[in-house]
Protein backbone atom coordinates (compact mmCIF):
# COMPACT_ATOMS: atom_id res chain seq x y z
CA UNK A 1 0.00 0.00 0.00
CA UNK A 2 1.12 3.17 -0.71
CA UNK A 3 3.23 5.63 1.98
CA UNK A 4 2.17 8.86 0.84
CA UNK A 5 -1.34 10.56 0.86
CA UNK A 6 -1.97 14.18 0.13
CA UNK A 7 -1.99 16.75 3.03
CA UNK A 8 -4.41 16.61 5.01
CA UNK A 9 -5.41 16.37 9.06
CA UNK A 10 -7.10 13.02 9.91
CA UNK A 11 -9.50 14.80 11.69
CA UNK A 12 -11.03 16.95 9.03
CA UNK A 13 -10.81 13.88 6.49
CA UNK A 14 -13.12 11.83 9.24
CA UNK A 15 -15.11 14.17 9.21
CA UNK A 16 -15.53 14.54 5.82
CA UNK A 17 -16.12 10.64 5.65
CA UNK A 18 -18.65 10.80 8.11
CA UNK A 19 -20.45 13.65 5.87
CA UNK A 20 -20.11 11.48 2.70
CA UNK A 21 -21.76 8.50 4.56
CA UNK A 22 -24.81 10.60 5.62
CA UNK A 23 -25.35 11.88 2.30
CA UNK A 24 -25.12 8.36 0.91
CA UNK A 25 -27.74 7.21 3.33
CA UNK A 26 -25.43 5.76 6.52
CA UNK A 27 -27.07 6.67 9.89
CA UNK A 28 -23.25 6.87 11.33
CA UNK A 29 -20.28 5.88 10.45
CA UNK A 30 -17.42 5.39 13.16
CA UNK A 31 -13.40 4.73 12.47
CA UNK A 32 -11.52 2.09 14.67
CA UNK A 33 -8.09 1.43 14.84
CA UNK A 34 -7.65 -2.72 13.97
CA UNK A 35 -6.67 -4.48 17.73
CA UNK A 36 -9.32 -6.45 19.50
CA UNK A 37 -7.29 -9.29 20.97
CA UNK A 38 -10.07 -9.65 24.10
CA UNK A 39 -12.77 -10.48 21.17
CA UNK A 40 -10.24 -12.68 19.44
CA UNK A 41 -10.19 -14.43 22.48
CA UNK A 42 -13.71 -14.97 22.54
CA UNK A 43 -14.31 -16.07 19.58
CA UNK A 44 -11.52 -19.05 19.29
CA UNK A 45 -13.23 -19.65 22.87
CA UNK A 46 -16.31 -19.92 20.82
CA UNK A 47 -15.46 -22.19 18.26
CA UNK A 48 -13.81 -24.68 20.83
CA UNK A 49 -17.32 -24.99 22.36
CA UNK A 50 -18.27 -25.71 18.65
CA UNK A 51 -21.40 -23.12 19.12
CA UNK A 52 -20.87 -22.34 15.58
CA UNK A 53 -22.97 -25.43 14.83
CA UNK A 54 -22.49 -26.33 11.26
CA UNK A 55 -21.08 -22.72 10.19
CA UNK A 56 -17.88 -24.19 8.97
CA UNK A 57 -16.85 -20.75 7.25
CA UNK A 58 -16.94 -19.33 11.08
CA UNK A 59 -13.86 -21.44 11.74
CA UNK A 60 -12.37 -21.82 8.34
CA UNK A 61 -10.40 -18.05 8.84
CA UNK A 62 -10.12 -18.35 12.66
CA UNK A 63 -7.72 -15.76 14.44
CA UNK A 64 -8.03 -13.42 11.14
CA UNK A 65 -11.68 -12.63 11.51
CA UNK A 66 -10.19 -10.20 14.38
CA UNK A 67 -6.84 -9.20 12.32
CA UNK A 68 -7.92 -7.33 9.55
CA UNK A 69 -4.33 -6.88 8.09
CA UNK A 70 -3.68 -10.23 7.66
CA UNK A 71 -7.41 -9.69 5.56
CA UNK A 72 -6.11 -7.17 3.77
CA UNK A 73 -2.45 -6.39 4.09
CA UNK A 74 -1.65 -3.21 5.03
CA UNK A 75 -4.92 -2.38 7.04
CA UNK A 76 -4.71 0.15 9.83
CA UNK A 77 -8.37 1.60 10.35
CA UNK A 78 -11.89 -0.03 10.07
CA UNK A 79 -14.30 2.55 9.19
CA UNK A 80 -17.58 1.22 10.09
CA UNK A 81 -20.88 2.10 9.14
CA UNK A 82 -24.33 1.65 10.27
CA UNK A 83 -27.93 2.02 8.44
CA UNK A 84 -31.37 1.39 10.09
CA UNK A 85 -33.32 -1.01 8.63
CA UNK A 86 -36.90 -1.16 10.19
CA UNK A 87 -39.93 -0.64 7.44
CA UNK A 88 -42.13 1.46 7.91
CA UNK A 89 -45.61 0.45 7.88
CA UNK A 90 -45.35 -3.21 8.86
CA UNK A 91 -47.32 -5.39 11.07
CA UNK A 92 -47.03 -5.23 14.64
CA UNK A 93 -44.30 -8.14 14.86
CA UNK A 94 -46.29 -9.14 18.41
CA UNK A 95 -48.88 -9.53 16.57
CA UNK A 96 -47.69 -11.57 14.24
CA UNK A 97 -45.99 -13.95 16.22
CA UNK A 98 -49.15 -13.90 18.01
CA UNK A 99 -51.10 -15.50 15.29
CA UNK A 100 -50.21 -19.27 14.50
CA UNK A 101 -51.14 -19.28 11.27
CA UNK A 102 -49.00 -16.46 10.06
CA UNK A 103 -45.62 -16.86 9.38
CA UNK A 104 -42.69 -14.65 10.93
CA UNK A 105 -39.89 -13.23 8.68
CA UNK A 106 -37.30 -11.58 10.64
CA UNK A 107 -37.69 -7.77 9.87
CA UNK A 108 -34.54 -7.67 8.25
CA UNK A 109 -34.97 -9.65 5.64
CA UNK A 110 -39.15 -8.38 4.45
CA UNK A 111 -37.14 -5.44 2.02
CA UNK A 112 -34.14 -5.79 -0.25
CA UNK A 113 -31.18 -7.94 0.27
CA UNK A 114 -28.66 -5.78 2.42
CA UNK A 115 -26.32 -6.64 1.29
CA UNK A 116 -26.61 -5.33 -2.37
CA UNK A 117 -27.90 -2.05 -0.96
CA UNK A 118 -24.93 -2.02 1.38
CA UNK A 119 -22.14 -2.87 -0.53
CA UNK A 120 -22.75 -0.34 -3.45
CA UNK A 121 -22.84 2.37 -0.96
CA UNK A 122 -19.84 1.49 0.89
CA UNK A 123 -18.05 1.52 -2.81
CA UNK A 124 -19.54 4.91 -3.55
CA UNK A 125 -17.79 5.78 0.01
CA UNK A 126 -14.49 4.83 -0.52
CA UNK A 127 -14.89 5.72 -4.28
CA UNK A 128 -15.06 9.15 -2.69
CA UNK A 129 -12.36 8.52 -0.28
CA UNK A 130 -9.82 7.51 -3.38
CA UNK A 131 -10.81 10.37 -4.88
CA UNK A 132 -9.50 12.80 -2.18
CA UNK A 133 -6.80 10.30 -1.42
CA UNK A 134 -5.31 9.07 -4.23
CA UNK A 135 -2.82 6.46 -3.96
CA UNK A 136 -4.62 4.66 -0.71
CA UNK A 137 -5.87 1.34 -1.37
CA UNK A 138 -9.19 -0.23 0.59
CA UNK A 139 -12.02 -3.28 0.42
CA UNK A 140 -15.48 -2.98 1.33
CA UNK A 141 -17.39 -5.64 2.85
CA UNK A 142 -20.86 -6.39 4.38
CA UNK A 143 -20.69 -9.98 5.52
CA UNK A 144 -18.59 -10.82 2.66
CA UNK A 145 -15.14 -11.56 4.51
CA UNK A 146 -13.69 -13.38 7.67
CA UNK A 147 -14.13 -10.10 10.12
CA UNK A 148 -15.73 -9.23 13.51
CA UNK A 149 -17.57 -6.86 12.39
CA UNK A 150 -19.62 -5.42 15.77
CA UNK A 151 -16.38 -5.46 17.51
CA UNK A 152 -15.18 -2.79 14.90
CA UNK A 153 -18.26 -1.21 15.04
CA UNK A 154 -17.98 -1.11 19.38
CA UNK A 155 -14.53 0.39 18.71
CA UNK A 156 -15.84 2.81 16.22
CA UNK A 157 -17.95 4.08 18.49
CA UNK A 158 -21.49 2.73 16.56
CA UNK A 159 -22.59 1.15 20.32
CA UNK A 160 -21.90 -1.41 22.89
CA UNK A 161 -22.54 -5.32 22.25
CA UNK A 162 -25.40 -6.84 24.67
CA UNK A 163 -26.03 -9.81 26.44
CA UNK A 164 -27.58 -11.12 23.14
CA UNK A 165 -24.25 -10.43 21.34
CA UNK A 166 -26.14 -8.00 18.85
CA UNK A 167 -24.88 -4.41 18.57
CA UNK A 168 -26.79 -1.74 20.07
CA UNK A 169 -26.87 2.01 19.36
CA UNK A 170 -27.67 4.12 22.81
CA UNK A 171 -29.93 6.68 20.92
CA UNK A 172 -31.02 4.28 17.79
CA UNK A 173 -31.61 1.12 19.33
CA UNK A 174 -30.23 -2.49 17.49
CA UNK A 175 -32.35 -2.67 14.44
CA UNK A 176 -29.34 -1.14 11.90
CA UNK A 177 -26.87 -2.99 9.30
CA UNK A 178 -23.17 -2.95 9.52
CA UNK A 179 -20.57 -2.40 6.92
CA UNK A 180 -16.97 -2.18 7.16
CA UNK A 181 -14.28 -0.59 5.07
CA UNK A 182 -10.74 -1.11 5.45
CA UNK A 183 -8.20 1.39 4.98
CA UNK A 184 -4.69 2.00 5.08
CA UNK A 185 -5.57 5.86 5.60
CA UNK A 186 -3.94 7.35 9.29
CA UNK A 187 -7.27 8.55 10.26
CA UNK A 188 -8.25 9.83 13.74
CA UNK A 189 -9.97 7.07 15.58
CA UNK A 190 -13.48 7.41 17.36
CA UNK A 191 -13.94 6.86 21.20
CA UNK A 192 -15.26 3.41 21.68
CA UNK A 193 -18.92 2.75 23.28
CA UNK A 194 -19.53 1.62 26.49
CA UNK A 195 -22.08 -0.75 27.96
CA UNK A 196 -25.43 -0.04 28.90
CA UNK A 197 -27.02 -3.31 29.84
CA UNK A 198 -26.72 -3.39 33.29
CA UNK A 199 -28.93 -5.70 35.29
CA UNK A 200 -31.52 -6.57 32.49
CA UNK A 201 -31.85 -10.13 31.03
CA UNK A 202 -34.97 -9.61 29.01
CA UNK A 203 -32.87 -10.54 26.22
CA UNK A 204 -32.23 -13.90 28.03
CA UNK A 205 -35.54 -14.77 29.14
CA UNK A 206 -37.14 -14.20 26.49
CA UNK A 207 -35.20 -16.83 23.74
CA UNK A 208 -37.52 -19.44 22.48
CA UNK A 209 -35.29 -21.66 22.44
CA UNK A 210 -32.83 -20.70 25.37
CA UNK A 211 -29.93 -20.15 23.05
CA UNK A 212 -28.24 -17.09 25.26
CA UNK A 213 -26.46 -19.56 27.42
CA UNK A 214 -24.85 -16.93 29.15
CA UNK A 215 -24.66 -12.97 29.00
CA UNK A 216 -23.13 -11.74 26.07
CA UNK A 217 -22.99 -16.00 25.37
CA UNK A 218 -25.09 -16.96 22.21
CA UNK A 219 -24.88 -20.87 21.37
CA UNK A 220 -26.00 -20.67 17.69
CA UNK A 221 -26.67 -24.38 17.52
CA UNK A 222 -30.06 -23.24 19.75
CA UNK A 223 -30.35 -20.21 17.91
CA UNK A 224 -33.38 -19.98 15.23
CA UNK A 225 -32.22 -17.71 13.37
CA UNK A 226 -29.21 -20.41 12.77
CA UNK A 227 -31.92 -23.10 12.20
CA UNK A 228 -34.18 -21.26 10.10
CA UNK A 229 -31.18 -19.75 7.75
CA UNK A 230 -27.43 -21.44 8.45
CA UNK A 231 -28.56 -25.20 8.96
CA UNK A 232 -29.41 -27.18 5.76
CA UNK A 233 -30.20 -30.25 7.54
CA UNK A 234 -33.05 -31.51 9.85
CA UNK A 235 -34.23 -28.92 12.37
CA UNK A 236 -33.56 -30.74 16.00
CA UNK A 237 -37.00 -32.12 17.19
CA UNK A 238 -36.34 -30.68 20.68
CA UNK A 239 -36.17 -26.77 19.04
CA UNK A 240 -39.31 -27.52 16.54
CA UNK A 241 -42.37 -26.23 19.10
CA UNK A 242 -40.26 -23.39 20.55
CA UNK A 243 -39.88 -21.98 17.18
CA UNK A 244 -43.47 -21.18 16.70
CA UNK A 245 -44.33 -19.49 13.60
CA UNK A 246 -40.49 -18.00 12.94
CA UNK A 247 -39.80 -19.18 9.23
CA UNK A 248 -36.89 -17.22 8.47
CA UNK A 249 -35.28 -15.82 11.42
CA UNK A 250 -35.81 -14.93 14.81
CA UNK A 251 -36.76 -11.18 16.77
CA UNK A 252 -37.51 -11.89 19.97
CA UNK A 253 -34.22 -10.66 21.81
CA UNK A 254 -34.57 -7.37 19.75
CA UNK A 255 -38.43 -7.27 20.07
CA UNK A 256 -37.93 -7.05 23.97
CA UNK A 257 -34.97 -5.14 24.54
CA UNK A 258 -35.73 -1.56 26.25
CA UNK A 259 -33.09 0.26 24.22
CA UNK A 260 -35.54 -0.25 20.96
CA UNK A 261 -37.79 2.36 22.51
CA UNK A 262 -35.02 4.99 20.87
CA UNK A 263 -35.10 2.56 17.46
CA UNK A 264 -36.03 4.65 14.21
CA UNK A 265 -37.83 3.83 11.13
CA UNK A 266 -35.79 2.94 7.86
CA UNK A 267 -35.42 5.85 5.61
CA UNK A 268 -34.32 3.73 2.74
CA UNK A 269 -36.92 2.74 0.02
CA UNK A 270 -35.01 -0.60 -0.62
CA UNK A 271 -36.16 -2.23 2.75
CA UNK A 272 -39.78 -1.44 2.15
CA UNK A 273 -41.80 -4.41 2.64
CA UNK A 274 -42.31 -7.07 -0.33
CA UNK A 275 -45.23 -9.32 -1.47
CA UNK A 276 -46.75 -8.69 1.87
CA UNK A 277 -44.24 -10.77 3.64
CA UNK A 278 -44.37 -8.77 6.80
CA UNK A 279 -47.83 -10.94 7.64
CA UNK A 280 -48.01 -13.65 5.61
CA UNK A 281 -50.45 -16.65 5.43
CA UNK A 282 -48.49 -19.55 6.05
CA UNK A 283 -51.19 -22.18 4.10
CA UNK A 284 -49.96 -20.01 0.93
CA UNK A 285 -46.68 -19.59 1.19
CA UNK A 286 -46.36 -23.42 1.57
CA UNK A 287 -48.49 -23.59 -1.49
CA UNK A 288 -46.01 -21.65 -3.22
CA UNK A 289 -44.10 -23.14 -6.44
CA UNK A 290 -40.31 -23.12 -6.71
CA UNK A 291 -40.82 -20.77 -8.99
CA UNK A 292 -43.18 -18.73 -7.60
CA UNK A 293 -40.35 -18.84 -4.35
CA UNK A 294 -37.70 -17.66 -6.91
CA UNK A 295 -39.98 -14.92 -8.59
CA UNK A 296 -40.86 -13.97 -5.37
CA UNK A 297 -37.79 -13.90 -3.08
CA UNK A 298 -35.49 -11.94 -5.89
CA UNK A 299 -33.28 -9.64 -4.78
CA UNK A 300 -33.91 -10.50 -0.93
CA UNK A 301 -31.58 -12.34 1.50
CA UNK A 302 -34.42 -15.06 2.20
CA UNK A 303 -33.48 -16.61 -1.39
CA UNK A 304 -30.25 -17.56 0.06
CA UNK A 305 -31.75 -20.55 2.13
CA UNK A 306 -33.32 -22.34 -1.02
CA UNK A 307 -36.76 -23.93 -1.75
CA UNK A 308 -36.36 -26.83 0.41
CA UNK A 309 -35.10 -24.95 3.39
CA UNK A 310 -37.84 -22.91 2.54
CA UNK A 311 -40.66 -25.63 2.78
CA UNK A 312 -39.15 -27.37 6.02
CA UNK A 313 -38.97 -24.19 7.92
CA UNK A 314 -42.68 -23.68 6.37
CA UNK A 315 -44.00 -27.57 7.45
CA UNK A 316 -42.83 -26.68 11.41
CA UNK A 317 -44.61 -23.57 11.46
CA UNK A 318 -47.38 -25.34 10.40
CA UNK A 319 -47.45 -28.12 12.71
CA UNK A 320 -46.91 -25.56 15.56
CA UNK A 321 -50.40 -23.85 13.76
CA UNK A 322 -54.12 -24.30 15.00
CA UNK A 323 -55.49 -27.69 13.62
CA UNK A 324 -57.65 -27.22 11.12
CA UNK A 325 -58.47 -29.08 7.57
CA UNK A 326 -57.31 -26.01 5.44
CA UNK A 327 -53.40 -26.95 7.53
CA UNK A 328 -53.96 -30.40 7.26
CA UNK A 329 -54.84 -30.30 3.46
CA UNK A 330 -51.84 -27.66 3.02
CA UNK A 331 -49.66 -30.36 4.56
CA UNK A 332 -50.91 -33.74 2.83
CA UNK A 333 -50.38 -31.70 -0.02
CA UNK A 334 -46.48 -32.11 0.21
CA UNK A 335 -46.52 -35.74 2.05
CA UNK A 336 -44.94 -37.12 -0.97
CA UNK A 337 -42.62 -34.54 -2.16
CA UNK A 338 -39.27 -35.21 -3.40
CA UNK A 339 -37.03 -33.83 -0.79
CA UNK A 340 -36.77 -36.23 2.13
CA UNK A 341 -36.05 -33.64 4.39
CA UNK A 342 -39.29 -31.62 3.19
CA UNK A 343 -41.10 -35.29 4.08
CA UNK A 344 -39.82 -35.68 7.36
CA UNK A 345 -40.96 -32.33 8.68
CA UNK A 346 -44.37 -32.92 7.07
CA UNK A 347 -44.69 -35.94 8.93
CA UNK A 348 -43.43 -34.62 12.37
CA UNK A 349 -46.14 -31.36 11.43
CA UNK A 350 -48.99 -33.91 10.71
CA UNK A 351 -48.43 -35.85 14.25
CA UNK A 352 -48.62 -33.05 15.79
CA UNK A 353 -51.99 -32.53 14.34
CA UNK A 354 -53.28 -36.20 14.35
CA UNK A 355 -54.10 -36.05 17.79
CA UNK A 356 -56.46 -33.21 17.86
CA UNK A 357 -58.43 -34.27 14.46
CA UNK A 358 -58.31 -37.89 14.82
CA UNK A 359 -61.40 -38.21 13.10
CA UNK A 360 -59.85 -36.06 10.47
CA UNK A 361 -57.26 -37.88 10.06
CA UNK A 362 -58.93 -41.61 9.88
CA UNK A 363 -61.58 -40.02 6.97
CA UNK A 364 -58.93 -39.49 5.18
Amino acid sequence: MSEEFPTFTTDSLADDIRQWGRELGFQQIGIAAIGVENDEAYLMRWLELRRHGEMEYMSRHGRKRARPDELVPGTIRVISARMDYLPPDAAPADDVLADPQLGYISRYALGRDYHKVLRSRLARLADRISGRCAGTQYRAFVDSAPILEKAFARDAGLGWIGKHTNLINRSAGSWFFLGEILTDLPLAIDEPASGHCGTCRACIDVCPTQAIVAPYELDARRCISYLTIELRESIPVEFRKAMGNRIYGCDDCQLVCPWNKFARIAVEKDFAIRHGLDAPQLVELFAWSEEEFLSRTEGSAIRRIGYECWLRNIAVALGNARSTAQVVHALRARADHDSALVREHVAWALDQHRAILPDFFEAG
